[in-house]
């Protein structure tokens, strides 16, 4: 059994035979049986809003140990495949759980309860949709009380929405920076004055701010009796139509593209041609029809074509891009399509998610969360090797600990688009080719299938490779490479 570290003194998770469960201290015994009885839990998960749970015999736990002698309850919750956190969310994901977050309030309030905590963090996605995962945020409501978790919600939510609206979309990365929410005076300092002219911006994060560093230092008697029910409603409302009403700009303006995102209209402006295009397209639907995967990751996945083409097969995919707008976009396609099975996230595979929170156990790192099936990494091998400097060995290590079955499309250097990395830079770079890079993935990998995919350009040579390879028993067996692959062919994917 693997208990989880918990801020909160009303429960904790923990994990026994692989399975996750949330136990229930006797001190949240009222507020839970308030949330069951009156109807709030089956209404918010009928919503979609909160997660469903199973409650568990406790006595099936006694023989764990002690611990679970004093608990009140212990509860199996539905569970998330991939977790994912607010740092690695795009605008229109964060907006979208900020206004879960306010619909979970005020239905809550309709029952007499309030949310005790409005962390981002307790948000999930599930088939594309933001839901609660804390069944414990709820605790009755106390008459004439502010709402306790308005400075979190601010913090977590209205203020990096605000900040990349109205300044950059890239300042989403302050989340991870700020575990418990930016701060409202930072944030404040950093917005224009224009948009302080909004009343609820200017009461929500000027007012706001001002009024946190007034009372740091000042002991708070009593708020009882100051804040009406009437008022928490219209709290709520006026915070629901401050984040509805924020929006990028349309998402093909020039100038937001211009100043924010480079990949954006790639496949529209770059150099690459249609016939490259389909032809990658129709090899890798091809693999993916022979693979029958249940789960995959697309590693710079750009707007999304093949992560959406593999979705169709009825296969999870998480696509990661570095370009918040990109992942904005994907997002948004996703929800028009009503694409239920494409986790979109923002991620620089050069510094990725790193393990976070207290003793860096709260938050796993990305190589720590469960692998998929096969690990699709294509157009995106010469971006790590020569605009970051990354060995091929380096690349080859870090694939197998996150790669049970790889795709990844080798660009070689008369590529039109390496060209365009090495123009203004020397090139150092003596070993990336394709005999390195195979060699150096043989030492992990398998190589079932290498293709030549059609060149954008005929005067290109050899042309962008795809491989498709599987970890080896050992990966740490060295093997050298006898010649090249691009001959050798598994028996099942010939023709």
């Amino acid at each position: 059994m693997k208990i989880t570290f918990s801020r909160d003194p009303s429960g904790f998770i923990f994990r026994h035979n692989g399975r996750i469960y949330r136990a229930i201290n006797y001190s949240y015994q009222k507020d839970y049986e308030h949330l069951i009885q009156s109807g709030l839990y089956e209404n918010l998960v009928s919503e979609n809003l909160l997660i469903r749970h199973e409650e568990q015999k406790l006595e099936n736990f006694f023989h764990i140990g002690n611990t679970f002698e004093s608990c009140y309850k212990i509860l199996k919750p539905v569970e998330i495949e991939f977790l994912s956190y607010p740092y690695e969310w795009s605008f229109e994901q964060l907006k979208d759980a900020a206004i879960v977050t306010l619909r979970l309030q005020k239905l809550a309030l309709d029952y007499n309860m309030c949310l005790k905590d409005a962390s981002a963090y307790n948000i999930q996605y599930l088939n594309c949709k933001p839901i609660l995962i804390d069944t414990l945020s709820f605790e009755i409501y106390k008459d004439g009380y502010p709402w306790i978790a308005y400075k979190q919600f601010c913090q977590h939510f209205l203020a990096p929405l605000l900040l990349m609206k109205y300044k950059d979309v890239r300042l989403h990365r302050l989340i991870s920076d700020f575990a418990d929410g930016i701060p409202l005076d930072l944030v404040n300092s950093l917005l224009p004055l224009r948009c302080k002219l909004n009343l609820s911006i200017f009461l929500h994060i000027s007012l706001h701010s001002k009024a946190q560093k007034r009372f740091t230092n000042r002991k708070i008697t009593s708020l009882k009796g100051r804040f009406s029910k009437k008022s928490f409603y219209g709290l709520i409302d006026n915070l629901m139509n401050l984040v509805k009403n924020l929006e990028l700009g349309h998402v093909e303006s020039k100038k937001l593209i211009d100043k924010n995102s480079h990949w954006l209209k790639y496949y529209e402006e770059g150099i690459l041609n249609t016939e490259y295009l389909n032809t990658k397209i129709k090899l890798v639907t091809k693999i993916l029809e022979k693979e029958k995967l249940l789960t995959l990751w697309d590693l710079g996945s750009n707007i999304g074509m093949i992560s959406k083409t593999a979705a169709e097969k009825n296969i999870k995919v998480v696509c990661f891009d570095l370009d918040p707008l990109v992942i904005n976009k994907v997002y948004c396609d996703c929800k028009v399509h009503s694409q239920s099975n494409v986790l979109p996230l923002i991620m620089d595979l050069a510094n990725p998610s790193p393990s976070s929170g207290w003793m860096l156990s709260e938050r796993n790192s990305f190589v720590e969360r469960p692998l998929p099936d096969m690990v699709m990494a294509l157009a995106i091998i010469h971006h790590l090797a020569i605009a970051n400097n990354i060995p091929l060995g380096s690349l080859a290590e870090f694939f197998s600990k996150i790669s049970k079955r790889l795709l990844i499309e080798f660009i070689p250097k008369n590529d039109p688009n390496v060209k365009l990395l090495l123009r203004n830079r020397e090139d150092i770079f003596a070993q990336y080719d394709q005999f390195n890079f195979e060699k150096e993935f043989e030492k992990y990998f398998r190589i079932l299938l290498c293709e030549q995919i059609e060149t954008p350009d005929p005067k290109c040579g050899i042309g962008r490779i795809l491989y498709l390879m599987e970890i080896k028993q050992s990966a740490q067996t060295v093997k050298p490479a006898q010649e090249s692959v691009g001959t050798l062919l598994n028996e099942n994917y010939k023709e």
